[in-house]
């Protein structure tokens, strides 16, 4: 029989982050840093946050960054599953490469490496569940429906096809894809093994062809795609800020690991954060919103503002 709580999550973090180079040269992107964290640890503890215990990490690209940087943490030790895929295989692909460690006997999420959101990940299974979804998508509003694939949904939530970037006057909605789903384990039996397959374009359409119960699970939460350069620096300045609806990250306006220094003659303005090993010189005028990773050494009279570093 069926549970219906879900207690693993499979993350899909085995993209190159290609949009975001020169960042993920030398960095995966699920380890580019937000707020001097790694970007994998906020959305691993948020849903733990929602009882969601266990998480698949399916892994590509340079996995051995992931893995150094967990191997530590006790308290996310026994939380953690790697699964590791030879050549690229798709979000979908990557789903059914780490099927044996999903359990068959309840639903799962699945979530986009590549978002950072404050979803309600309880109320989106409580709606699944609810609805006898056999797969339910997290959707977001967006202003310009035109730059995405928009979901056309009923009065009930069923979601009757998907639309690949439409002109606007054309839309059938402004709801778009958010990267995160809900899977029945059944699922896994409609994706071929060691093939590329894509839930966006070779599991959902066939589904609702199919006639079987797709639902979208439209949500105002926060919700943003870290794969620019702009996106990534406006969820840093959004978490430091405390906008779009999230608590400030920061305690104090300005925050400044135990191991740094900084000059009495220096002058800071907040809100800032000071990442650890870090030097600020004599003269030096900092003025937020601004955020300065480890090891960085700012100089003597030297003016920052409205950056990451």
């Amino acid at each position: 029989m069926k549970t219906t709580e879900p207690i693993q999550a499979v993350i899909l973090v085995g993209g190159e982050g290609t949009r975001l180079r020169p960042l993920t040269y030398t960095t995966v992107k699920a380890m580019v840093p937000v707020l001097n964290k790694p970007y994998i640890e906020y959305l691993i503890e948020h849903l733990s946050s929602h009882r969601i215990k266990e998480s698949i990490l399916a892994m590509g690209y340079r996995p051995d960054s992931i893995k150094e940087y967990f191997k530590d943490r006790t308290d996310f030790a026994k939380s953690l599953i790697y699964s590791l895929e030879q050549t690229p295989l798709g979000t979908a692909g990557a789903v059914k490469n780490a099927a044996d460690y999903i359990k068959k006997d309840r639903a799962f999420f699945v979530i986009n490496g590549d978002i950072f959101t404050n979803l309600d990940f309880t109320a989106m299974i409580r709606f699944h569940h609810k609805v006898k979804a056999k797969v339910t998508i997290a959707l977001t509003p967006v202003e310009d429906p035109s730059r995405f694939g928009v979901v056309d949904i009923d009065h009930d939530q069923r979601i009757h096809r998907f639309v690949e970037k439409p002109a606007r006057n054309e839309a059938p909605s402004n709801l778009v894809n958010a990267g995160t789903y809900i899977l029945e384990p059944e699922i896994l039996e409609r994706i071929p093994e060691s093939k590329k397959f894509m839930f966006e374009h070779d599991v959902f359409p066939k589904l609702i062809a199919d006639g079987l119960p797709v639902y979208g699970y439209p949500s105002s939460a926060y919700w943003t795609d870290i794969g620019t350069p702009e996106t990534y620096a406006k969820l840093n300045y959004d978490l430091l800020l405390g906008l779009s609806g999230l608590k400030k990250t920061i305690k104090q306006e300005i925050a400044i690991e135990k191991s740094s220094s900084v000059h009495p003659q220096a002058k800071l303005i907040g809100p800032i954060v000071v990442g650890a090993n870090c030097s600020i010189g004599q003269g030096a005028q900092l003025d937020g919103p601004l955020i300065i990773g480890q090891n960085s050494n700012i100089g003597t009279n030297a003016k920052i503002h409205n950056s990451i570093l």
